[in-house]
């Protein structure tokens, strides 16, 4: 049977895992009757929530007698280490761009990744059906962005087509006929090359692992494209690390290949189709699992460096271990170290002391992510303020740098630029208007963002969107001012009082509720000021014999301000920590007696 092998890649949100499942039912791998999940590709539940792929996943299809291997990629740049790898698996991408947004930076991002490695995109200009999709616009757009990334001849002569991946058509015409996704079929086999393999049928079997799974009952499962040659179940094979070196020497006890949704059994791997292995104990991403006769690794796509470091410690508040089953150091270890084999963009290194781990990796969401899967597991943790990764270069000190992506009403775009360029000691690129809205492209450095998020929330009242994607290295650009505001610390342990929150509501704005279980050095709130404040959230109201009119009314508390993960993380001073655990996030002082705290900052200072 004919193969061929692609990626879908696009910005977040842009359609991509809405087509896939148009792609899914019109080829059909569903039966007529079947029921069928909206958003079949994202299966993990954090996916589902959030509405974003987070691990690339790999389905299958058939047409016309030609199985096309459809790998669906995720939008964001904190999980682009999962598209670095996948690239390197297929021979063709499409690239699906909103008809109303244009190129974004995610965009740009995985295109510069598929264009380094030669392949030859299909644009598909996505959503043409909404009111305010300028196609003719969005293509030019496109067309200026393969240049800026030095695309060559072939790469500049791309096919495109227009599509809406909701409605389920795609045409080569604006005004075409938006029946079906055929004429996508069609020009994926017509223009996608079948695989490229290195060498013949007959030789000797290599392949690059790619992503790693697992399964209770088979173990370690690696994925990834046959380059040459072919497998059969029983084989034994070697795994070679990217310099070479022999890892281990087993037998495959499985083979699988995607066929639809569900991963079948079969007997035999043959170049060029994409297929899953069972039967190591050692070898994981990057490495060529090939016969014994191979001694030279297949080339591995080298990874973007790390750009932000997060300490994830036990957790020793006196609230530990009421609420997750797993506190110590060592099975957080264990956890971090089976998540940096499979996920090749996350670096763990032990901390003097071994009660925490430095993990450093591409963004607060991808962080983000690894702290909510490890709390749903029965994590407790207690997570530092994320670091930006400094390099030295020649003797001097380099940091990274983000383009910032925003779009918002023009006039909330005062505001923006105002804090981008001022205390965050951003530069401003490109500013352009466009029927109300303003895009401003800027260059920011990783640690003037920590944080920012939700200030630009605030800033343009919920209505802007903000991309960012890393943009290279520059040197050092002065001490960037932290959060303003001071904290309310907790002095007692116990239950909160609504009575004495009540009281503390003209000192700033509280992050509890009453009977909420707090404990001293505990932040329950924002203090008004910029200095931190210690306050008595357990102080009733004193009882006396005299009655006075208005005096037992119910007290009136303004709701408190509930912090998601990654806000509560980006909130936190240097001196500050957030209590993860399986049900409740806190925050806190590093060091909860206010002597000790007082002593520290003092040798800090």
């Amino acid at each position: 049977m004919d193969l061929r092998n692609i990626a879908i890649i696009a910005h977040v949100d842009h359609g991509k895992t809405t087509l896939v499942d148009e792609l899914l039912k019109q080829s059909g791998t569903y039966r007529e009757n079947q029921a069928v999940t909206e958003r079949a590709m994202d299966s993990n539940d954090l996916e589902r929530e959030r509405g974003i792929t987070i691990l690339a996943k790999a389905t299958s299809v058939e047409w016309k007698g030609t199985r096309i291997n459809i790998v669906d990629t995720p939008g964001h740049a904190d999980f682009g280490g999962e598209v670095e790898r996948i690239l390197s698996m297929v021979d063709g991408v499409v690239l699906l761009v909103d008809a109303a947004e244009g190129p974004m930076p995610q965009t740009k991002f995985v295109t510069s990744k598929a264009l380094a490695l030669g392949l030859r995109p299909i644009v598909v200009l996505n959503k043409v059906d909404k009111p305010d999709a300028e196609p003719d616009r969005a293509l030019d757009e496109v067309f200026d962005l393969f240049a800026g990334l030095d695309a060559n001849d072939d790469q500049l002569d791309f096919p495109h087509m227009y599509a809406s991946g909701r409605s389920g058509w795609a045409d080569h015409e604006m005004n075409g006929p938006r029946k079906d996704l055929a004429a996508l079929f069609d020009l994926i086999v017509n223009h996608v090359p079948k695989p490229r393999q290195i060498a013949r049928q007959e030789d000797d079997f290599r392949m690059l692992a790619t992503t790693l799974g697992s399964d209770p009952f088979v173990g370690r499962i690696l994925t990834g494209r046959v380059e040459s040659g072919s497998l059969k179940v029983g084989a034994t094979v070697q795994a070679l690390s990217r310099v070479g070196q022999k890892i281990e020497q087993f037998r495959v006890t499985k083979i699988q290949a995607f066929r639809g949704l569900q991963m079948q059994d079969i007997d035999e791997a043959v170049a060029g189709d994409i297929v899953s292995l069972a039967g190591m104990s050692k070898a994981t991403v990057a490495d060529t699992i090939c016969a014994l006769a191979v001694d030279e690794p297949l080339d591995a796509q080298p990874i973007d460096p790390p750009t932000i470091t997060v300490t994830f410690g036990i957790n020793d508040s006196p609230l530990a271990g009421r609420d997750g089953k797993k506190v110590q150091s060592r099975v957080i270890r264990d956890r971090l170290m089976k998540e940096a084999e499979s996920n090749v963009a996350i670096k763990i290194a032990d901390t003097p002391g071994g009660e925490a781990f430095e993990v450093s990796g591409r963004g607060e969401l991808q962080m983000g992510v690894l702290i909510e899967n490890m709390r749903r597991e029965g994590f407790e943790l207690s997570i530092s303020r994320p670091q930006v990764i400094m390099r030295d270069v020649d003797g001097e000190t380099m940091e990274p740098i983000e383009e910032v992506t925003i779009d918002v009403d023009d006039d909330y775009s005062g505001a923006v630029i105002e804090k981008l360029t001022g205390a965050r000691k951003g530069e401003l690129t490109e500013m352009r208007q466009q029927s109300g809205k303003t895009r401003i492209i800027a260059h920011v450095p990783s640690r003037g963002l920590i944080g920012y998020q939700g200030e630009f929330l605030t800033d343009t009242r919920g209505t802007g969107v903000l991309n960012r994607v890393f943009h290279g290295w520059s040197p050092y650009k002065g001490a960037i001012p932290g959060r303003r505001a001071g904290v309310l610390v907790s002095i007692e342990n116990g239950d909160a009082v609504a009575y004495a929150l009540w009281n503390l509501e003209d000192r700033g704005k509280m992050f509890i509720n009453p009977q909420d279980k707090v404990y001293e050095g505990m932040i329950i709130g924002e203090h008004s000021r910029d200095n931190d404040l210690e306050v008595n959230p357990l102080k009733g109201k004193k009882l006396t014999n005299v009655r006075a009119s208005g005096s037992d009314e119910a007290v009136r508390l303004t709701p408190p301000i509930q912090l998601s993960l990654e806000e509560a993380i980006a909130y936190i001073d240097n001196d500050e920590l957030v209590e993860v655990t399986p049900n409740v996030i806190r925050l806190r002082k590093r060091y909860l007696d206010p002597h000790e705290r007082k002593r520290m900052a003092k040798t800090a200072s």
